[in-house]
């Protein structure tokens, strides 16, 4: 088996002019379109199929692709009933090498819902342009991966490059758990075949100076725990001193399951012992990105991360569990908060567990431990929503770990790192139970302060187009790499 350096022969000049001309003409016009379209995933409208969005940007999507240059492409938007659409798209490869191995391509088209704080001049559904930034929900979180994975199809097809067979597939589900994918894959199971490779366009990436490959996605529990100590509330001078407050009883609760100290999970199912390759891979990726760890976030005035250890802060958000209350329901707004101890509390859970971790086994102790002996003989409740468990790659084959090199190396001038994430993408554990032969390359552009889910997120262009023509490089690679001569 040769190295990519020694059988891709792409003309980096040309590639990367196609490449950036294709972006600036008509991509970055495309997603500006595809970000005032608020196609929320189910979970935060339920009416979608009524709202239409969705289909709005299936069809936004669709009509792009159908335009290209590519021959023998095949485009299908596949509706299952009741279930959101997906695009699938199949390209039996170039001459000389469609009977090599079947490359899967992924990405998703729905969106997270609004969020406030958004800049006074920006908006989740408003595009605007800054530089090298594009704003706007759903841009970076998967919007480009459709265009960026047919884009480095067609760059290869223009340049005399090559490609085995390639199945794209963007799922409209992915930011509600991906729950409609599993039967899609069901469906197209004889059209997808056994891919040997799985390319993810969904993942972030450390800095905007390299290729980042993301090697472990964290896993995700998330419900609502819920504190009742009276049935109406009263007045606080009245009753304070004899009625708990509810707030304390769930203070008290949170400490069962976590250090208020550390932030340390002390439910034993959500600690695993870390993989010694990960905490290498960890160590490198601190050397690379120095301070960026904890900079990209922003921490007000003097505020602090939880670490001065660069590697320990990429395990805290990597391999290590930890909880967020993310929203509360029992308490008025500061401006009408009276003189009353309120009946209730109740606050969302979400805790991110490792990649190894049982999800199913956390929620059983999670609900054990929270409504045991409830101090007061308080009513507790608590009911999960998200049972998600994480992901581990496995070990990256010697020819991908090559390729992916050579392309950071000749597309970003630096080479490749590795790290896992702190997020959850249900698909590619998934994929990785339904092809557990295949070798899996996640990789993305939300990179420092992009923001995902939040206010101001934004799609870093150059990035964009740099992980554009590595695709291109990947796709070339495998196939020379995986095609009987």
């Amino acid at each position: 088996m040769t190295s990519s350096s020694e059988t891709v022969r792409l003309d980096r000049e040309k590639i990367t002019a196609f490449v950036d001309e294709v972006w600036e003409s008509e991509i970055v016009p495309e997603l500006e379109t595809y970000i005032e379209i608020p196609a929320k995933s189910p979970a935060f409208d339920p009416g979608w199929e009524a709202n239409g969005y969705i289909e709005e940007a299936v069809a936004h999507i669709e009509r792009w692709c159908r335009n290209r240059n590519i021959d023998d492409l095949e485009i299908d938007v596949i509706r299952l009933e009741g279930r959101t659409p997906l695009i699938y798209m199949e390209h039996p490869g170039t001459p000389g090498y469609r009977d090599g191995e079947t490359v899967l391509l992924y990405g998703h088209l729905d969106k997270q819902p609004e969020m406030t704080g958004w800049r006074d001049d920006l908006g989740p559904w408003k595009s605007v342009r800054e530089g090298d930034k594009l704003y706007g929900r759903g841009g970076a979180d998967d919007g480009y991966a459709a265009y960026a994975s047919l884009t480095a199809i067609e760059a290869l097809h223009r340049f005399e490059g090559s490609h085995g067979r390639c199945v794209i597939l963007i799922e409209g589900c992915e930011e509600s758990g991906s729950y409609d994918l599993p039967y899609y894959i069901d469906a197209l199971a004889e059209r997808i075949g056994e891919p040997n490779l799985v390319v993810c366009l969904d993942s972030g990436c450390g800095n905007y100076d390299q290729l980042w490959g993301t090697t472990s996605l964290r896993g995700l529990v998330s419900g609502t725990l819920r504190v009742d100590i009276l049935d109406e509330g009263v007045h606080s001078g009245d009753a304070s001193g004899i009625v708990p407050s509810s707030f304390r009883i769930a203070r008290q609760l949170l400490s069962r399951i976590d250090d208020e100290t550390t932030g340390a999970v002390r439910v034993a199912s959500a600690n695993v012992e870390i993989p010694s390759d990960r905490v290498t891979q960890a160590d490198v990726a601190a050397q690379n990105l120095g301070d960026m760890v904890w900079r990209k976030f922003p921490f007000v005035g003097d505020s602090q991360a939880t670490s001065s250890d660069l590697s320990e802060l990429i395990l805290n958000r990597t391999w290590r569990p930890a909880l967020s209350i993310t929203g509360q329901a029992g308490m008025p707004d500061l401006g009408d908060a009276g003189n009353v101890l309120r009946p209730g509390t109740s606050l969302a859970l979400s805790l991110r567990i490792p990649p190894t971790a049982d999800s199913q086994a956390i929620v059983d102790d999670l609900t054990a431990t929270l409504t045991a002996d409830p101090p007061y003989g308080a009513h507790i409740s608590v009911e999960f929503d998200t049972a998600a468990d994480g992901w581990n790659a496995p070990p990256l084959a010697p020819w991908l770990e090559t390729v992916t090199d050579d392309a950071s190396n000749i597309y970003f001038g630096k080479p490749a790192v590795y790290m896992g994430e702190g997020g959850t993408i249900p698909f590619m554990g998934m994929l990785g139970e339904k092809f557990p032969a295949a070798q899996f390359l996640i990789t993305g552009v939300l990179g420092p302060a992009s923001n995902a889910h939040g206010p101001n997120e934004f799609l870093h262009i150059p990035t964009g187009k740099k992980l554009t023509a590595c695709v291109a490089h990947l796709l070339m690679a495998h196939a020379l790499i995986h095609t009987e001569s």
